[in-house]
């Protein structure tokens, strides 16, 4: 099975702690702090490799992590930031949030490298909290939380022309007559199951980049089949050919399947009918002339009615095959040159630090309970007893809304703050 869609969990490495720590040497009765800074954590990068063409190495495998830093030592010595976590992906994936589905990365054009995820900062180490009148610190800064994500990697091929048709009307056949593409054809009556590209070269140097899309039949947009997991490939491209049977050797109407086909398309996304389309009415090789009543059909329904040029190819012999592809490169001058990359929606690192939970309730005695993670952490690593270390935490509760919260909430001067057994007054 082609894979061109995956769901992971992606995690940056949390930030060191910082460490606490006092010189102790003969001779020295009264060294100072010298606990060192806790390394940062590994960043989670997505990079776009070129010899990959599917998201295989993510369908078996869902969890990635960055490794977090270490933390500091005493001597100020720093501790080893952890290594970053790569992850490789074909062109033209696209990295989305989970939870809303919007993008994060698009990892087409100039993209070919996108940090997703920051590590954490390492925590500064209790010698940088010394001062004259604090000269022993026992406390040092935590390091900065990791970041976790669920994110689905969606892989949208980057295509010039789109190929759209129901199955065994000859798409693959012509992509093998037109490129250097060797898709596998056969009389199957089930439709290709992976996009397959090729690269026209014309005179004058000029080329494109043509895509069998697959699995588009009727109810796909719903779901129906494969197809709702292959109509994100038509998004990229920029013209699209309907690929019709006109012998009739189907039994099938196609009039009737390009209607059905570009409703598919109109219900998953109706920006994709603004890109120029053209018909290539195939197996003319199978009919007596150059033209029957279904290629007069055909330019009746669409030449006439919408502009749309019906071109009678066989992608067998090749005839007609020139006519189409000189007037795909005519449709392709109007397009714009630069490729279609969605912009960044969401910024993970929102996620971090301010966002970390936490719940005021007012107890019976009047208190104001104030618990979370967060703040059970810091109170683990600060030095409350100290002045300096009070106005540290103290401007940690303001920077996390939570002192701006308890004035909403109705808090005054001399009310009680419980956290985790610790009692405060409350002064402004």
């Amino acid at each position: 099975m082609f894979a061109d869609r995956a769901k992971i969990i992606i995690k940056s490495g949390k930030g060191g702690d910082g460490h606490v720590s006092f010189r102790r040497e003969k001779y020295v009765p009264n060294g100072g702090p010298d606990g060192g800074d806790g390394g940062h954590g590994g960043d989670v990068i997505f990079v776009v490799d070129d010899g990959l063409n599917t998201l295989t190495d993510f369908r078996h495998r869902r969890k990635f992590a960055a490794e977090p830093g270490e933390e500091g030592s005493k001597r100020n010595c720093h501790g080893k930031n952890g290594a970053d976590l790569i992850l490789k992906v074909p062109q033209g994936t696209v990295i989305k949030d989970a939870e809303t589905g919007k993008v994060i990365a698009d990892m087409s054009g100039e993209n070919r490298r996108v940090t997703v995820l920051k590590g954490g900062r390492g925590g500064l180490g209790n010698q940088h909290f010394a001062t004259a009148t604090m000269q022993a610190p026992k406390y040092a800064k935590p390091g900065g939380d990791a970041i976790e994500l669920e994110v689905t990697l969606e892989l949208k091929v980057i295509a010039d022309v789109g190929l759209v048709g129901f199955p065994n009307v000859g798409k693959s056949t012509f992509l093998s007559r037109v490129t250097n593409a060797q898709p596998k054809i056969a009389n199957y009556h089930f439709t290709t199951l992976q996009p397959n590209l090729g690269v026209v070269d014309m005179e004058e140097g000029f080329g494109f980049v043509i895509a069998d899309i697959p699995g588009l039949i009727e109810g796909a947009s719903e779901g129906i089949g494969l197809g709702h997991e292959f109509l994100r490939h038509v998004e990229r491209t920029k013209v699209i050919i309907h690929i019709v049977d006109a012998a009739g050797t189907e039994g099938r109407d196609p009039i009737q399947d390009i209607h059905a086909i570009n409703k598919e398309l109109r219900e998953y996304n109706p920006e994709l009918l603004e890109k120029p389309q053209v018909i290539a009415a195939n197996k003319i090789d199978a009919i007596y002339g150059d033209e029957n009543e279904i290629i007069s059909a055909l330019r009746k329904e669409f030449e006439e009615k919408e502009g749309i040029r019906v071109f009678p190819i066989s992608a067998v012999s090749g005839q007609g095959v020139k006519e189409l592809l000189y007037h795909v490169k005519d449709l392709l001058a109007t397009c714009p040159k630069e490729p279609m990359v969605y912009e960044q929606e969401f910024d993970p690192s929102v996620m971090v630090f301010k966002d970390e939970p936490y719940t005021i309730e007012i107890a019976e005695d009047g208190a104001y309970v104030v618990e979370g993670p967060k703040i059970d952490k810091m109170l683990g690593y600060t030095n409350i007893d100290s002045e300096k270390g009070f106005v540290f935490f103290q401007r940690f509760l303001k920077e996390q809304g939570i002192l701006d919260e308890l004035e909403e909430m109705g808090i005054e001067e001399g009310d009680t703050v419980r956290m985790y057994g610790n009692e405060f007054d409350y002064y402004k």
